[in-house]
């Protein structure tokens, strides 16, 4: 139902003229104009079914139970999330996701959207770290999973833009840099080691190059469908699954460590359109 509401709109919108505006894309037609632009890039077009596939992604359902969750009165004050602030004032999504990272004066730190939704579920709602709605971070109907995925589609083709006026985005998103070339863990691994050339492989599968500011955004749109988990991932998943399999520690979602990896690659990504919410193997 979202879905088709949101395919309408577009129709509307470019009827009178206003196919430009950026919430009014889907993500398939997103990802068209940035293959359009970037036609030798191997990452992006190594998978036509994929885009075939985008208009029926199962994210979707995820959009449209997060929407739902989102305006619910819920937790011990009964409290919808519909005064949240996620950087643009309380309860504005347009445009939000993007701009994260960045600095929330009244929680004094530098915030993802993961990090800022438990935020406000204990502070609008009253839930705490131990009640499922927080706990649970990573499950394919968790409420932050579904959540994170109806804020990210308000951002849909809008350029990443993540602040970096405070000292402390700078800080975090340096620390991010740091942390994305540095070599530890047991098998001495670090994320540059796939991800700091163009073209890399890993079997089959073509690798995004952080320098490449096209192949990273589709690598960064996250949170989105994943074909070979038959799951809805947030960006924190998507990086704890990496540390994961460089047998690093696990990395906790809305921790410091998860935020400053996951600022550097957004600003990695600064000014190319996000695809939200994405579809990947």
């Amino acid at each position: 139902m979202f879905k088709r509401t949101l395919s309408s709109l577009s129709a509307a919108l470019v009827a009178f003229g206003a196919s430009s505006v950026y919430s009014a894309q889907l993500p398939e037609e997103v990802m068209e104009e940035l293959i359009a632009k970037n036609p030798d890039s191997t990452y992006l077009v190594q998978s036509p079914q994929n885009l075939m596939m985008m208009p029926d992604n199962p994210a979707w359902d995820s959009v449209e139970a997060g929407e739902k969750l989102f305006r619910q009165p819920r937790g011990p004050k009964n409290a919808s999330l519909e005064k949240c602030d996620f950087g643009k004032g309380p309860g504005v999504l347009e445009g939000a996701y993007v701009e994260l990272p960045r600095y929330f004066a009244d929680a004094g730190k530098v915030m993802d959207i993961q990090a800022r939704l438990e935020y406000c579920m204990k502070t609008l709602q009253g839930f705490t770290d131990q009640d499922p709605a927080i706990k649970v971070k990573h499950g394919h109907t968790a409420d932050t999973t579904v959540l994170q995925a109806y804020i990210a589609s308000k951002s849909n083709g809008m350029p990443w833009n993540p602040p970096l006026n405070h000292p402390m985005e700078k800080l975090m998103r340096d620390t991010g840099e740091v942390m994305f070339y540095r070599r530890s863990g047991n098998m001495d691994f670090n994320c540059a080691a796939c991800h700091s050339q163009t073209g890399q492989r890993i079997r089959a599968s073509v690798l995004p190059g952080v320098s490449d500011p096209a192949d990273w955004s589709k690598a960064i749109s996250w949170p989105a469908y994943r074909f070979s988990h038959e799951a809805t991932r947030s960006s924190s998943h998507r990086l704890y699954d990496c540390y994961w399999q460089m047998r690093y520690p696990n990395v906790t979602a809305g921790s410091d460590a998860s935020i400053a990896v996951i600022s550097f690659w957004t600003d990695a990504a600064r000014g190319q359109p996000a695809i939200l919410p994405d579809l990947k193997r």
